[in-house]
């Protein structure tokens, strides 16, 4: 079998179309391969139709959640994390074409990389048999994560920034203080502060995400 038959078989298994090989081998294709196509494109098509279908989809099950609460959770269901768990449960991992020093380095453990990826197989859905099809995938890929507590949870930013109000202290600040590895595998370390209450750092692979892990860790030291 050749390498697009056995990739073609993963996809359909997965649930994608995957008819046009040159499609969906550039949607699978990190820029540290070289050459004039990569995944971005398609990245960007895909990661609309996945905040279309997934606001749609709460609009239409969460009639009585207020404007914020539908925002919470739609943003924790779109994000590079929640992509890429969907990533990784399907096997994106082992089908990702990478250049040979981007998976030395670990590429393809990488949120950001396997949620780009995500995003642009959707992208790939959409060109290729339209946006009601690339709509279904998605609320087959993302049942379980829109069915369980997946943004349902107030997000540790947000607690945090309460928990400082009603406690009459100034408001968290957030630092960042290191950053690391390749621009494909970057590691972020921020330190999140309040003043005469304590501090505490986390680690994640976007600067974004380690602001979230830090507010976390605080609240579970100090809150």
């Amino acid at each position: 079998m050749s390498d697009w038959a056995q990739t073609q078989a993963w996809l359909r298994d997965a649930g994608f179309v995957a008819k046009n090989e040159a499609l969906w081998l550039e949607a699978l294709t990190h820029g540290s391969v070289g050459g004039a196509h990569d995944y971005q494109r398609l990245e960007f098509l895909g990661d609309r139709v996945l905040g279309l279908s997934i606001a749609e989809w709460l609009f239409e099950t969460q009639a009585d959640a207020a404007e914020g609460t539908l925002a919470q959770r739609l943003n924790a269901l779109v994000s590079k994390h929640a992509c890429a768990r969907v990533a990784r449960r399907i096997g994106v991992s082992e089908h990702v074409r990478l250049g040979r020093q981007a998976r030395d380095d670990g590429a393809t453990e990488s949120d950001n990389i396997l949620g780009d990826v995500m995003e642009s197989l959707l992208g790939a859905q959409l060109r290729e048999a339209g946006f009601d099809s690339a709509r279904d995938l998605v609320r087959s890929l993302w049942a379980d994560a829109v069915e369980g507590d997946t943004g349902r949870a107030k997000h540790p930013k947000s607690a945090l920034q309460e928990w400082a109000a009603g406690n009459r202290r100034r408001p968290p600040e957030y630092a960042l203080v290191d950053r690391s590895g390749p621009d494909h595998a970057a590691r972020f370390t921020v330190r999140v502060t309040v003043h005469n209450v304590g501090e505490a750092e986390a680690t994640a692979s976007s600067k974004q995400e380690a602001e979230t892990a830090a507010a976390k860790a605080f609240m579970e030291r100090h809150g």
